[in-house]
């Protein structure tokens, strides 16, 4: 399975996932239909953030839409072609994504090669468009099936945060940051490239957000800002603060990787076939501000988990006590508990209780332990992680006598959706085997069937487990 994934730990803007897919293989060629149908132009350089090559990514303005904006022309809301917009922020020369331009910075270096003519960046610049508006212009672009879909979920899902942010409707609000042809560029160019490589799965690394504040059209508002906030709740992928006071995330990228991108805690193992570094505007010394993307084919393994695992050994705690700390420990963030019958001291029967949990939850794990068993002392052992499948739950519907049950069944696959085993939450078939009369083993049966004919063993979808 071929499979790209983003390294999310210095953010993302749309610029930076253009020039990172462009410097792992993509064909720049494959952005023409954007050029064709937008009076823009990609500007695409060499650059080095901290040491590190990477490609740099520019959208501009050209022929009438730079000349109107130059001029200052109305943009038909209201607004001149340099205004920051109604629902937007600014991603101006001061923004770790925007376009920067200084030379004597040591950490870094931009081979721009200007032909002297006039050009406008068209980030904060030229017309603002509704996500209506915005629709119609992909769907003009005759664009390949797959990649228009991808470009107008993505800005369905950029419409819908904004939206909800300012509460009001996808279809009654005009959004600086959709509507801008800049936006239109990253996106559908985005989806252009991701075709072109081919990949069978996009994973990401949790996406730093950076920290402080920026400010927008109505104010200055905390990093993240409410739209990445907003696209992060929809989306598979984690955030995490830092490791600047800087924006790192903003919404458009969120929103490419909110649609395209699965979470994973880290990056999976690959047999690497590329790899590619898309520069931000910005210097961030001593953080080089690239989004990095690895291509590659996956070894379709289980998923990572880090973990910590407590011990204790009681010879005092009634049966009672030990069966409900499944219950009591889970409440205070155990994933799993196991009680194993064990000989102590003197020869004295007793218990081994363990507990996995994650490192950050041990603590308080460990104190609900020692308050429901009154053990005087828990052993951390030096375990550091688990291998878990991906875990994800769908419903089997089962036929009886011309009635209809329904049946939950735990699906576990590895970390490329490869299914192995497929299993029958057993509560639900207790619950059905009463009410229809046939044996909890046949309900079990016939669901765990039903679901393998069912399921697309490549791509598996539904609610994620934790545990």
């Amino acid at each position: 399975m071929r499979v790209l994934a983003f390294d999310g730990r210095m953010g993302a803007s749309g610029d930076m996932v253009l020039a990172a897919l462009l410097d792992a293989g993509a064909d720049p060629d494959a952005l023409e239909p954007v050029t064709d149908a937008l009076e823009v132009e990609y500007r695409i350089d060499e650059t080095v953030k901290c040491g590190i090559a990477s490609t740099s990514v520019d959208v501009f303005l050209t022929g009438e839409a730079a000349a109107r904006d130059a001029s200052g022309a109305d943009n038909g809301d209201g607004t001149g072609g340099g205004h920051a917009g109604t629902d937007g922020h600014d991603h101006g020369p001061d923004s770790p994504h925007g376009h920067s331009h200084d030379h004597g910075d040591s950490c870094h270096e931009h081979t721009h090669a200007d032909s002297g003519d006039h050009h406008v960046h068209a980030e904060g610049h030229g017309p603002h468009r509704s996500y209506l508006e915005v629709r119609e212009i992909v769907e003009g672009m005759d664009l390949p099936s797959a990649v228009e879909r991808n470009a107008l979920a993505t800005f369905e899902l950029l419409g819908e945060a904004e939206a909800s942010v300012h509460g009001t409707d996808i279809t009654e609000i005009h959004f600086h940051e959709v509507g801008a042809d800049d936006a239109i560029a990253d996106v559908v160019g985005a989806s252009l490239l991701l075709a072109d490589l081919e990949a069978d799965r996009i994973v990401t690394t949790p996406l730093s957000t950076g920290g402080a504040s920026v400010s927008m059209s109505h104010g200055e508002y905390p990093v993240p800002t409410p739209a990445v906030v907003e696209i992060a709740e929809r989306a598979d992928w984690s955030l995490r603060g830092g490791p600047v006071d800087a924006e790192l995330l903003t919404p458009t990228g969120a929103a490419i990787l909110g649609h395209v991108a699965d979470g994973v805690d880290s990056l999976p193992s690959l047999s690497l076939e590329e790899s590619g570094y898309g520069a931000g505007g910005y210097d961030l010394d001593p953080h080089p501000n690239v989004l990095r993307v690895l291509l590659g084919d996956g070894s379709g393994g289980l998923l990572r988990d880090e973990i910590t695992v407590l011990e204790t050994n009681v010879d005092d705690v009634t049966p009672e006590v030990l069966g409900g700390l499944q219950g009591t420990l889970s409440d205070a963030g155990a994933r799993d508990v196991t009680v194993v019958p064990t000989t102590m001291k003197k020869s004295r029967p007793g218990h081994l209780v363990k507990v996995i949990c994650k490192p950050e939850d041990s603590s308080r794990v460990a104190r609900a332990l020692a308050a429901e068993t009154g053990t005087l002392g828990i052993r951390e052992t030096g375990t550091s992680h688990r291998w878990i499948a991906h875990r994800s739950f769908e419903t089997a519907t089962l036929e009886v006598d011309g009635e209809t049950y329904d049946v939950s069944v735990k699906i576990a696959s590895d970390d490329h959706g490869m299914v192995y085993d497929v299993s029958a939450e057993y509560d639900d078939a207790a619950a059905v085997a009463e009410e229809c009369g046939l044996s909890t083993r046949e309900v079990i049966r016939r669901a765990e069937s039903n679901l393998r004919m069912s399921i697309d063993t490549e791509s598996i979808t539904g609610r994620h487990s934790p545990n």
